[in-house]
């Protein structure tokens, strides 16, 4: 098909048992549009005749009107607007032979034919071209070779199909041992052609696919290019481990137990669930599906082929599912709690593939002991691998968190370019509180979610580590509780400029017992220097103040003078006001040189702290 060309041109081979191929031809894909642009006109849809025969001026046309017959040029063509006593018309406007300019109506004509043969075939060919691209049918390909005798040429090609299914089935019998797991391949004939007794391999694995525009011709955009003047202005999927402890780590002696082989809970139609036994109503056959032997399996490269032993019949348009696997794997009942805002964890099974095959990723049913108990996803896993599934709820057994969170002191101190780089802690710590309320013992696995900037303390340790959890396990003996304790800190790092610090804020550091004798050298005698310029600071502000205040005493005393100048009887009063004038200027100016030498040691304190800081380093 048309649709099918791109990856057939991608992907054939061909094979010429005695021969040599010179080269594979087939039936091109030229655009619409292009080959419509190739035509002196258009036929746009519900475009009227005489506006077709319009973009044809000049053309000779020969036309019937029952017996008379009418023969010249187009001039025009035109639609004559409905009037109260003629309905719309199709109307032509020909120069007959002898010179007269003829209309004539085209729903009258029986008949009208271009006299230029090559006008006539280009309709026949621009009407092909219409059906040609409405047409779904196979294209033809053509093999040309350097021999012409008769021999055996295989073409060998890939096609878009829709992608095989698997979904498997894991029957656990009463003693819940080393259940059966079944898998079974869901594939669909969309060929438009039936499948009888075709071989048949299942490729697992996801090779890179992808659509190639080859079988359309292709054309460059050019760009236009004119003179300047010229130019107009989406179940739980458990993920694989990445990680495993060096040694399989021991739980405390308060959480051992003896774990006891069960049958996990049965779930009802209405949702319920009984424990211990399988629900009325819901009973299956224990045995397992009647069906043939498993074709061979081999690896092809990064890939996992699955063979179909005998030969497949499949209808078009039909589906068929065709087993694939059937033979007992290992596997060991556990549950699963996951998620911190729920209550009761999963029932779940640890998976091992000892199968020799790589088994697809899809659905899997859980049959346990007879009866239905749930349903999983499992994603991919190549022989050896391990996955975990979780197909229901486990309501015998109740989980809460509880968060603590502290910030840990100060760990170490280290400065260089006038940075002070201090190293702390966020320790959090996450206790799960467990209750099994059940009369048998239980394996539980808690995923305790990675975090970045977080690492693991203290004696918890995982059995396995994913991209996005820990893995923990324990035993839960029947009726009893527990508390699981994870501890997990977070050393950061934070930088301060040290000229930005004060003293008090410099002795905190001082006091840590991280630091070196030497670097709490360094910083004591950057502590005393900012002391030294925080007092210098504040004397200079009091003698600030100071002068403002007597400057505006002088200036209260020098307007009582102007006043009482010009009264009689005050120059006592005047002279008392100068003497103190005088006094105020003598103080002021001890003032100023008191500043002038608060500055001067000010700069000298500023240059011996900036060259401390410059070479503060440990």
């Amino acid at each position: 098909r048309a649709d099918e060309m791109n990856d057939v041109l991608k992907s054939l081979v061909i094979t010429d048992s005695a021969g040599k191929v010179t080269g594979i031809r087939y039936d091109s894909n030229i655009p619409l549009d292009r080959k419509l642009n190739e035509f002196p006109f258009r036929i746009d849809n519900g475009a009227p005749l005489s506006a077709v025969l319009d973009q044809l001026k000049g053309a000779r046309l020969e036309m019937e009107f029952g017996t008379q017959k009418t023969a010249g040029e187009i001039v025009s063509g035109r639609i004559i607007p409905a009037d109260k006593d003629r309905a719309e018309r199709d109307q032509l406007t020909l120069l007959t032979d002898s010179g007269e300019f003829r209309s004539v109506d085209l729903s009258a004509a029986s008949s009208l034919r271009f006299t230029d043969p090559v006008l006539q075939t280009q309709f026949r060919d621009y009407l092909s071209a219409l059906t040609g691209s409405r047409s779904r049918d196979k294209r033809s390909i053509y093999i040309d070779s350097s021999e012409s005798g008769s021999r055996q040429v295989r073409a060998e090609y890939i096609m878009p199909m829709p992608a095989w299914k698997s979904s498997y089935r894991l029957v656990f019998d009463e003693t819940g041992r080393q259940p059966t797991l079944e898998g079974w391949a869901v594939v669909d004939n969309t060929t438009g052609e039936d499948w009888t007794n075709v071989r048949m391999s299942l490729i697992s694995g996801k090779p890179i696919s992808f659509i190639s525009q080859l079988y359309d011709p292709k054309y460059i955009r050019r760009e236009t290019a004119e003179l300047p003047e010229d130019q107009a202005v989406v179940p739980v999927i458990h993920s694989g481990s990445v990680a495993l402890p060096a040694a399989p780590p021991q739980p405390p002696a308060s959480q051992r137990a003896k774990a006891e082989n069960t049958v996990s809970p049965f779930f009802t139609r209405n949702g319920g669930v009984i424990a211990g036994a399988p629900s009325a109503g819901l009973t299956l056959p224990e045995q397992l599906s009647t069906v043939d032997q498993a074709g061979p399996a081999a690896e092809i490269a990064d890939l996992f082929e699955y063979s179909i032993r005998n030969p497949v019949t499949v209808k078009k348009n039909e589906s068929a599912m065709l087993p694939f696997l059937q033979q007992k794997i290992a596997a060991r009942k556990v549950i699963i709690y996951s998620v911190s805002d729920k209550t009761n964890p999963l029932s779940a099974a640890e998976l091992t593939n000892n199968s020799g095959k790589t088994l697809d990723g899809g659905p899997i049913t859980v049959y346990d002991g007879g009866a239905y108990a749930g349903e999983a996803l499992v994603e991919t896993m190549k022989k050896s691998d391990k996955r975990f599934i979780s197909y229901g709820v486990d309501p015998g057994t109740r989980i809460a968190t509880n968060l603590d969170s502290r910030t840990d002191s100060v760990r170490e101190i280290h400065a260089h370019d006038g940075l002070l780089i201090s190293r702390a802690a966020l320790i959090q710590k996450k206790t799960y509180s467990i209750r099994n309320i059940d009369a048998r013992a239980k394996t539980l696995i808690i995923e305790h979610p990675v975090r970045q900037g977080y690492k693991l303390i203290g004696t918890a340790q995982p059995i396995e580590t994913a991209p996005d959890v820990y893995r923990f396990e324990m035993n839960l003996a029947a009726n009893a509780s527990m508390n699981f304790p994870v501890t997990e800190e977070n050393v950061y790092d934070s930088q301060t400029a040290v000229s930005s610090l004060t003293p008090d804020a410099l002795l905190v550091y001082v006091r840590n017992k991280s630091l070196t004798d030497a670097a709490r050298r360094q910083l004591e005698q950057i502590s005393d220097l900012k002391t030294q310029l925080v007092n210098n600071d504040a004397e200079k502000r009091r003698i600030d103040a100071e002068v403002q205040n007597i400057t505006r005493d002088e200036d209260r005393g020098r307007q009582n003078i102007s006043s009482l100048s010009s009264v009689s009887g005050q120059q006592q009063v005047v002279q008392e006001y100068a003497r103190k004038l005088a006094e105020q200027e003598t103080r002021i100016a001890q003032l100023r040189q008191r500043q002038t030498e608060l500055e001067t040691a000010r700069a000298s304190l500023q240059t011996q702290l900036n060259t401390l800081i410059g070479k503060l380093n440990f």
